[in-house]
């Protein structure tokens, strides 16, 4: 992957006043870390987009904050967005020391066909879509890839000790047995029978329904002549 960069300016506003900034396309804020004194920055919106795009949670993103003269390595620790637009609202980086390991959550990505699937009808079930790793920051990997031509029959399903990585530079938090995905049978649609509607003992018949037997008719309402 290449090199990702991305220049940070130092933030002045905080606590309601950074609805201004947002309202200018700049996202707030704040890098922390490890013996790190926290700093709180400002990036532009589209800038932070595109990189976030890019970077995920597990590529290290080497920023220049306004002031000083290196780089920090950071990891998008958090990022918080509109529920509407996906516009980033915040954002918070973990500057990171790059001989020292981190935990990360990393994404599993499921490619191929499965001919359960498209000779059985089965329904793949994904019941983990990402995975916490331990490694150092730069032998993070950026997704796992799981092939699932394997599953050919209902029930077939590929575990965390199917997925393949490093294993010298990349400890997984998740015990091997573990179901990352699963092909199952699509289940039958219950069909419910709706019974018809049966009277109600005493309930009095709709104006001009006739009468079943054993009831007494319902008093037709007196006509009434139109007002002029």
């Amino acid at each position: 992957m290449t090199k990702l960069s991305l220049k940070l300016d130092k933030r002045t506003l905080s606590g309601r006043k950074v609805k201004s900034l947002r309202r200018d396309g700049i996202v707030p804020g704040n890098v922390f870390g490890k013996g790190v004194t926290s700093v709180s920055i400002q990036v532009p919106q589209k800038e932070l987009q595109k990189i976030a795009e890019e970077a995920g949670e597990t590529a290290i993103i080497y920023a220049s904050i306004e002031g000083e003269s290196d780089p920090r390595p950071l990891l998008i620790s958090a990022l918080q967005v509109h529920p509407v637009t996906s516009a980033p609202l915040h954002v918070d980086f973990h500057q990171v020391d790059l001989k020292e390991k981190v935990t990360a959550a990393v994404p599993i990505v499921l490619k191929g066909d499965s001919p359960a699937v498209a000779d059985l009808g089965a329904v793949l079930v994904q019941q983990m879509d990402e995975i916490e790793v331990e490694a150092l920051p730069t032998d993070l990997p950026s997704e796992f890839e799981l092939d699932v031509t394997s599953l050919k029959q209902f029930d077939d399903s590929l575990k965390v000790s199917d997925l393949k990585f490093d294993k010298t530079k990349v400890e997984l938090k998740a015990e091997p047995d573990e179901i990352i995905v699963i092909a199952q049978e699509p289940q039958a649609e219950e069909v419910v029978e709706v019974a018809p509607a049966e009277a109600v003992e005493g309930e009095v018949p709709t104006e001009g329904a006739p009468a079943k037997e054993g009831e007494t008719p319902a008093p037709e309402q007196e006509k009434k002549e139109p007002k002029e």
